[in-house]
């Protein structure tokens, strides 16, 4: 007679799956979202979830997706749309994806005794630091430990900003969510219209960048950052070079793309405020756009070259190891200083008086050319399944607006001209995917390039016309 045993069957197929992923680990962190947004599907569609009707599932497959991926991409308006219960799953959805599920399932090994395996340890270590000589444990308990720690101090800033207009439990729960939202870039917001209608409040405007940026930048430049603190003279000379890079990257797009977005809207949307606060509502775009997704202006009044200027922005994202989406800083900035070196003379990039590796520079190329390339197709298929019955004289003007969505998605930031909405199921689905991909990209696609096949042979080289 043949006992069936199920504790022994579920621990067979453990070990299968743990063997699978510990020969194919670049799957790990599909598997981990596709089981957290799986499940995030599920309790959305649940009754208790919704303040009216219950959502249907292509509505609650997107919405899981866009808070599991920090994008901050909706179809409804969360404050109102979603029970306080639907609002609960949504936060934890992007605390979760934000953090990063290999993180936290690496912590609670952690915390059962167990020792982090091999696949663990090189997500770990391509997610959050470009070092090897650190412990994942101790990254990983950094990492929660700042994250936690910013997302409180953020909230109780917020907090008494929201106290005058809500009541206290409502201003602590307000404050909770918004400061989660904006460390984890996620730009999902309670308020109809974002953050709109704190415009000319600095120090919710102030308080949502400073989040913004804390979790943009990096989980790296912010634990040198902290070793370093109180600054003397030489801290930035004991900065690793990706810590100089990230910085003085994000320095430069944080004020280009302040003086461009005020040059762009200052008789536009920026015109009914007063100066000081045009240069704020301009910054505060700057930061948002890059991955965060929150605003103070009305997206779909911007002109046609702001809102280029955003898809640039979007496009670039935050930094390496970070909430974040888009092909990093530093991926655009050892771009860039490859064709600054070359129009020199110099055969390598180099920059703070080091030398990038041609490894990182091929790196940085063929994340651009798939980003760009998923990004086109993309857009192709919305173009041809949201624009295709109508006539070229009428589709002609959405194509800006699709564009903007599928940057918006892909870089994982959230803004929207205000279509996603009326999407169809098929256009659903397709901006579903492409924050899927968006998100876990540059994390897939950098695993799975370090890896160098040496081979054994090569063909014989020939010159081609370039330019």
């Amino acid at each position: 007679m043949t006992i069936h045993d199920p504790g022994r069957r579920f621990r067979r197929l453990t070990l299968s799956v743990s063997r699978w992923l510990v020969r194919f680990p670049g799957r790990a962190p599909i598997l981990g979202f596709l089981l957290l947004i799986g499940i995030g599907t599920l309790l959305l569609m649940l009754p208790a979830a919704s303040a009216d009707a219950p959502i249907g599932f292509i509505d609650a497959l997107f919405t899981a997706t866009s808070a599991g991926c920090v994008t901050g991409l909706i179809v409804m308006d969360t404050g109102s749309a979603l029970s306080g219960f639907g609002e609960g799953v949504i936060l934890l959805l992007i605390q979760t994806g934000g953090l990063g599920i290999m993180t936290l399932s690496t912590l609670f090994l952690m915390i059962a005794g167990r020792r982090t395996s091999l696949m663990g340890r090189m997500v770990i270590h391509d997610t959050f630091t470009h070092k090897r000589n650190l412990n994942p444990g101790d990254i990983v308990r950094n990492v929660i430990l700042m994250a936690c720690t910013l997302e409180l101090i953020g909230a109780g800033i917020l907090f008494f900003c929201f106290l005058p207009d809500h009541g206290a439990g409502q201003a602590v729960y307000l404050a909770i969510f918004h400061a989660v939202s904006a460390f984890c870039n996620a730009g999902f917001s309670l308020f109809p219209d974002s953050l709109m209608g704190y415009a000319e409040d600095w120090v919710v405007n102030l308080t949502v960048c400073s989040l913004i940026v804390a979790g943009g930048i990096g989980f790296l430049v912010l634990s040198e950052l902290k070793r370093m603190f109180p600054f003397g003279k030489r801290s930035w000379s004991r900065l690793s070079l990706h810590s100089k890079l990230v910085i003085s990257t994000s320095l430069i797009l944080w004020g280009t793309g302040t003086l461009l977005f005020l040059m762009m809207e200052w008789r536009n949307t920026l015109a009914p405020l007063s100066i000081p606060d045009r240069f704020l509502a301009a910054f505060f775009q700057s930061v948002t756009t890059r991955t965060a997704g929150f605003n103070t202006l009305a997206i779909e009044n911007l002109t046609s070259e702001a809102l280029f200027l955003m898809i640039v922005f979007m496009f670039i994202g935050a930094c390496p190891g970070s909430c974040g989406g888009g092909v990093k800083t530093t991926t655009v900035g050892s771009l860039f200083l490859l064709g600054i070196s070359r129009l020199r003379g110099h055969q390598f990039p180099r920059i703070f008086y080091r030398t990038i590796p041609m490894t990182s520079v091929w790196r940085a190329i063929n994340v651009v050319m798939l980003s760009t390339g998923i990004i086109v197709f993309s857009l192709m298929l919305l173009l041809t399944g949201e624009l295709g019955p109508l006539s070229p004289a009428l589709s002609r003007g959405g194509f800006l607006d699709l564009f903007f969505e599928a940057v918006s998605a892909f870089g994982t930031v959230g803004l929207s001209t205000g279509v996603t909405g009326g999407l169809t199921a098929f256009g659903k689905l397709v901006i579903t995917a492409e924050m899927f991909i968006g998100r876990l990209g540059p994390l897939v696609i950098g695993i799975a390039i370090s890896r160098q096949i040496n081979s054994r042979y090569h063909y014989a080289e020939e010159e081609i016309m370039i330019g």
